[in-house]
């Protein structure tokens, strides 16, 4: 009878610890208890610390609160300027509720990195490429934006996403290189010509104060002098004034002046003294008079080029005849014979 009593005790009490270990349930400081019993969810959610639910009724679902950093796989796109690049990225999130997180979605983790890749496919199509590598901040707060709203009725807050890398073709990123070395490149030569343009100024300035004291310029190039000697070379230099080359070239502008003066007066000078001389004529002696001829009705002459009329011309004396066909002699023929008629002459002047 007692033996009876202890194997019954014995075996409530391995029941009783069976069922102990059954309802006993421990929910760490991180994590977050749902229970469902019989299949229907308990308004309360079990807290941190040791719990108690019924074995075979209760079910306890625990849940992770901590942030979950999960990666992005890499992602192919197109950018809105036509530029193949492939970016990956990560993901920074946590359950904020645990009932919505077990209820409301099969698998939020899974649920969140396939919203994740999506969304990123969809930023790279909506941006540039100048925006992937210069702007990320503002793809970050629009991808998380993206992520954030659906992810919101799964008791799930998205902490936050970074656009970790971005792969471009190797002829992008050598064709970037020429960019990037042609605005260095302008970059100095702005900055040497600013240089030149101010160092200009100073050397006016300078240049005026020196003419006031020649002596200053001198100083200066014997400075100069000494600054080139310094140096172990076979440079020769020839300090020559520069108030001797002044001099020659005053000297040189008086003798030009004149010179350049004189030849359009000269020219004007002529010009009118030679439109002004009549064209020469042969001298002519006076014609004996003739016999009265009888009077020829007039003959009309061929007209004349305009440039023969311009310039006047001797005209060619024909030779006349007289009543009794004899030919009068021309004042050509007259002045030919003159010397010997007058030779003839003085010896009949003496008698």
């Amino acid at each position: 009878m007692v033996q009876e009593l202890v194997i019954a005790i014995v075996a409530g009490a391995s029941a009783g610890g069976l069922y102990l270990s059954a309802a006993a349930k421990v929910v760490k400081q991180y994590e977050r208890g749902v229970v469902l019993r019989l299949g229907r969810l308990r308004d309360d959610v079990r807290g941190p610390g040791f719990t108690m639910v019924i074995p075979g009724v209760d079910r306890l679902h625990k849940v992770n609160m901590q942030i979950v950093t999960m990666p992005v796989p890499a992602q192919d796109g197109i950018t809105r300027d036509n530029v193949t690049v492939r970016v990956d990225a990560v993901i920074y999130f946590k359950v904020v509720d645990a009932a919505s997180a077990v209820v409301q979605v099969e698998d939020y983790r899974f649920a969140v990195s396939q919203m994740a890749q999506t969304s990123l496919r969809s930023i790279i199509g909506k941006s540039d490429l100048d925006d992937l590598l210069s702007n990320r901040e503002k793809l970050n707060q629009g991808l998380e934006l993206m992520i954030d709203s659906p992810a919101v009725g799964w008791g799930v807050q998205i902490d936050r996403v970074e656009i970790k890398d971005v792969s471009l073709p190797e002829t992008m990123k050598r064709s970037m290189a020429r960019q990037a070395e042609a605005d260095r490149e302008r970059r100095a030569r702005v900055i040497n010509a600013d240089a030149e343009f101010q160092a200009s100024k100073k050397l006016a300035e300078a240049a005026k104060q020196m003419s006031a004291q020649p002596a200053a310029l001198q100083l200066r190039l014997l400075q100069t002098v000494v600054a080139v000697a310094a140096e172990k070379n076979s440079t020769l230099v020839l300090p020559f004034p520069v108030e001797l080359l002044r001099f020659l070239e005053r000297a040189q502008q008086p003798a030009q002046q004149p010179v350049q003066q004189q030849q359009p007066v000269q020219q004007t000078e002529l010009q009118p003294q030679q439109a002004a001389r009549p064209p020469q004529r042969p001298a002519q002696t006076p014609r004996p008079a003739a016999p009265a001829q009888p009077e020829r009705p007039a003959q009309a002459r061929p007209e004349r080029p305009a440039e023969a009329e311009s310039q006047p011309q001797p005209k060619p004396q024909k030779s006349q005849k007289s009543q009794s066909g004899r030919p009068v002699p021309t004042p050509a023929a007259l002045a030919a014979t003159a010397p010997a008629r007058s030779s003839r002459s003085k010896p009949l002047a003496r008698h």
